[in-house]
């Protein structure tokens, strides 16, 4: 290893016995100094590969030495104040020194402040969080810490993580099932998200929209988003809902009148319970439950028609709601499932799983200035829920998937060409 490598890999020793002083006053002290040196050293080095040794002459030289300035280097426990060499090139402009863009390109702080606030700290408490308040690393005025501008921060990274991540493109995903549910912000503020299965079981976070309210308009607009940014229509796929009739209506119009929608199933469930007398919740879940068991459609079918019909006479509202959708709430079993992989698939837990991370994460937001503000925050707060996704528990049973999907779709073109062609 030739001279120059080894200075600028290893501080001088001066600086070494100065930063291992420092350990015994404070480590926070120590491993700030030991950067801060190492940094300079680096620096050092990008000086004399681009401008030669000092004094020197050449044709190789690239620029030459123009003093020095101070500059602030973010960490994660706020901004350092380094004196840091200028160049100037030939032409008269300023040459860059490759460490010191490099240092800044990291933005350590930036990310630290939106982990922070990720998990909870608030904005007021983050130089706590980043300082210890034993410790003797002082936060000077303009290192950063304020919550002002933590939040600045906040808001630019997670402004610039949303657009990147709603203009990614989704062909290259194998999408077998997505779910779609609104999530209420304010009165007249919901978002619309929508999470994706893969054939091999992985979930992707989608799409994200805004809307006034949980309309056809507003779910199609994500859809729309969605199919821009490459998710083919024409590929059958299962789409789980809550059972809102402005999705049902959005998904048919898109992907075809025939599309496989399973209503979730738990929501079904718990509306009839709500509007029932205690007394009858126990006799009505056992009978629900047998229907979702059932691997015949026509069977757990007929038994929820029996249930309404015992209804009706004394409960006939919660009855019709029985009976309101029974095509979309058998879609699992009427495609032939296996038992696990109905169970996985017959519900929305997996994005109701990901609307209680949002609501984790924005549980220290007092007040919804735009929707703009309640997008970026939940985009930041689907994507931090995506590092805990596992893969589908019946991941391994995914192919009967395709296969159940690809035999309803070839089924149902031959009946819309059988009725054309007697139509004719």
């Amino acid at each position: 290893m030739n001279k120059v490598t080894t200075s600028t890999a290893v501080p001088t020793r001066a600086l070494k016995l100065e930063a291992l002083s420092n350990i015994f006053a404070s480590f926070e002290s120590f491993c700030l100094a030991s950067g801060v040196e190492a940094l300079r050293e680096m620096m050092d080095h990008d000086a004399r590969a681009i401008c030669g040794p000092r004094h020197a002459r050449g044709r190789e030289r690239q620029a030459h030495r123009w003093g020095k300035t101070n500059g602030k280097i973010a960490f994660h426990g706020g901004k350092v104040d380094i004196a840091r060499p200028r160049l100037r090139g030939f032409d008269g402009k300023e040459h860059p020194v490759p460490s010191w863009e490099a240092a800044v390109a990291e933005d350590w702080l930036g990310k630290w402040a939106m982990n922070q606030m990720l998990i909870n700290v608030a904005t007021r408490k983050f130089a706590r969080s980043v300082r210890l308040p034993e410790g003797d690393v002082p936060a000077r005025p303009g290192a950063g810490l304020t919550k002002s501008a933590v939040s600045r921060r906040f808001v630019a990274l997670s402004a610039a993580r949303m657009k990147e991540w709603l203009a990614s493109d989704l062909s290259g995903l194998d999408l077998l099932v997505i779910q779609i549910d609104g999530i209420h912000m304010d009165e007249d503020l919901i978002l619309v998200a929508a999470i994706g299965v893969d054939a091999k079981g992985d979930k992707h976070p989608l799409g994200l929209i805004e809307g006034a309210t949980e309309n056809a308009a507003t779910v199609q607009a994500l859809i729309d988003n969605l199919v821009e940014r490459g998710l083919d229509p024409a590929v059958p796929r299962l789409f789980i809902i809550d059972g809102a009739k402005a999705l049902s209506k959005a998904i048919r119009r898109t992907f075809g009148r025939t599309a496989a929608i399973q209503r979730c199933q738990v929501h079904k469930a718990r509306n009839i319970m709500e509007r029932l007398p205690k007394a009858l919740h126990a006799s009505v879940r056992r009978v629900l439950r047998q229907a979702w068991e059932l691997d015949d459609a026509g069977k757990a079918e007929k038994l929820l028609r029996n249930l309404a019909q015992r209804l009706e006479r004394d409960w006939s509202g919660v009855a019709s709601s029985i009976l309101e959708g029974i095509d979309e709430i058998l879609t699992v079993t009427r495609l032939g499932l296996p038992k696990e992989l109905r169970r996985s698939l017959a519900c929305t837990n997996m994005i109701e799983n990901v609307m209680g991370t949002v609501r984790r994460v924005c549980r220290n937001v007092k007040r919804w200035r735009s929707a703009s503000m309640a997008m970026r925050w939940t985009a930041a707060a689907m994507q931090e829920a995506a590092k805990g996704f596992r893969r589908l528990k019946a991941h391994k049973q995914l192919p009967a998937l395709r296969a159940a999907l690809d035999a309803n779709q070839n089924k149902n073109s031959h009946g819309v060409l059988a009725r054309q062609a007697n139509a004719a």
